[in-house]
């Protein structure tokens, strides 16, 4: 570890203890001289049971700093090296303030047995800790960088390996002002003739093999030579965004994690999906049922089409409600075809002018009106209103393996891919899109989807 990083961090400490004070001091002074914040307006009275200014101090100031340095502790706020970014900084400054505020009025309530003497001392006390202390943080970063630009506490990185460092991990050395890439070394050899020229602070290997002579030879060389040791996970280098450091016990692991879409994410999107399906369904309920007479009146019974799907995980049918479009016999009808199947380069089936859609069905697929039941759907659980479409299993059965990984989360009823292009997207960008979506599902993703998928199907593009 670098001597500035040192200082910077035990300059903290002191840093800490003066906004301490300084909050509860200046708090004190502004109780007792009955200063309110809000400007012109007067509305403290003279306080009568503010403690003498030095029991103030000795009772309260101190034991209060006592608490913030230890809670601070806690949420590794004097970690002398640091990824977290400077939002994260300021919500962990917060939560050690709001911990305090409970800790105090805990201690009166619990142990002194009477409440605080001044709710308004404790509020500006509040609102002066957490910014005088991110304000103090804020100069100690700012000093690092400053420092960082004159090459003070810069690591110096080198790669080794017979595979090239990943361009996601060269370009965040490239730009990170706290590390200067230094080159890439094809093996021990070659780490050597650098280390002639200007010693690294730390050697990361890009193809670690733990039965491998080499890895053992560097790994002692970098332990002889006082280097930081570091390796990249020799797979899934391409996707870092869905590895998960853990602990397995004491060992730390590298987790694998398809999707994003896991833990509260997943929580919160089934409960978005019960939210609006059944909002939906109440408010079209009306239009629906008119649709249902239409289709009956037209071409007869059944209303709903029920197709059987492949569901999330590619381990269960799902059975997936439509608005009957087509003729009785579509099914039967399909075989015969096959050949004029207009989706060449994947094993979807699609025909632009399909003799088997009734005139009705025709209205109904130009504004998706027989997708609608599928909010039924989604209500169950098969389906979500987000998510890649749900395919045939003939068509599943087809597959190449990486495009299975679609089957990560529940399908849905718009997507992707079905703003995007929809029945005009080649087989293999659909399948692109629907990836980008497993791997990178927000919310935010969801709405912005589900906002656009409205543009998408009054405009009218990219139907058959």
């Amino acid at each position: 570890m670098k001597t500035s990083e040192l200082l910077f961090g035990i300059l903290r400490i002191p840093l800490d203890a003066g906004a301490v004070f300084a909050a509860l001091l200046l708090s004190y002074w502004l109780r007792i001289n009955q200063i309110d914040l809000v400007p012109n307006v007067q509305l403290l009275e003279p306080a009568q049971s503010l403690p003498l200014f030095a029991d103030f101090v000795q009772q309260f100031a101190l034991p209060s700093a006592v608490c913030i340095f230890v809670l601070s502790a806690l949420f590794h706020l004097y970690a002398l090296r640091t990824t977290r970014s400077a939002w994260q900084e300021v919500a962990r400054v917060l939560a050690v303030v709001l911990l305090w505020v409970v800790c105090v009025v805990g201690w009166y309530f619990l142990v002194e047995r009477e409440l605080f003497f001044s709710r308004m001392l404790l509020v500006h006390s509040t609102l002066f800790l957490t910014l005088f202390i991110v304000l103090l943080r804020t100069c100690v970063v700012l000093g690092q960088r400053m420092a960082l630009r004159f090459g003070i506490g810069v690591h110096f990185v080198t790669s080794v390996g017979g595979q090239p460092l990943s361009s996601v991990a060269k370009t965040t050395l490239q730009n990170d002002p706290r590390y200067a890439y230094i080159g890439h070394a094809a093996d021990l050899q070659a780490l050597q003739a650098f280390h002639a020229d200007r010693r690294p602070d730390l050697v990361i290997q890009t193809d670690p093999n733990p039965s491998s002579r080499e890895t053992a030879e560097l790994i002692e060389y970098c332990r002889s030579e006082h280097f930081g040791y570091a390796f990249l996970p020799p797979v899934f280098a391409d996707v870092p965004r869905q590895l998960r450091v853990e602990r397995l016990g004491f060992v730390p692991m590298i987790r694998f994690c398809p999707t994003p879409l896991d833990g509260w994410g997943r929580i919160g999107k089934r409960v978005f999906d019960l939210v609006v399906a059944a909002t939906l369904l109440v408010v079209l309920s009306p239009f629906l049922l008119l649709v249902a007479v239409v289709i009956l009146c037209t071409s007869g019974w059944p209303v709903f089409y029920v197709s059987k799907r492949v569901g999330e995980f590619a381990n269960r049918m799902i059975p997936v409600i439509k608005f009957r479009s087509m003729v009785r016999d579509a099914d039967i009808q399909k075989a015969a075809l096959i050949e004029k199947n207009e989706r060449q380069d994947g094993p979807l089936f699609k025909l632009t002018n399909d003799p088997r859609i009734t005139p009705v069905g025709r209205i109904l697929r130009r504004f998706d009106i027989d997708e609608l039941p599928q909010l039924l759907n989604v209500l169950a659980g098969h389906m979500s209103l987000v998510g890649p479409r749900p395919h045939l299993p003939e068509e599943v059965s087809k597959y190449q393996q990486h495009e299975r990984r679609v089957f990560a989360v529940r399908p849905g009823i718009t997507g992707l891919a079905q703003i995007s292009g929809r029945s005009t997207l080649k087989f293999h960008d659909e399948v692109r899109l629907d990836l980008q979506y497993v791997e990178e599902w927000s919310l935010l993703l969801d709405l912005w989807i589900l906002w656009r998928t409205a543009f998408v199907v009054l405009f009218r593009r990219g139907v058959y």
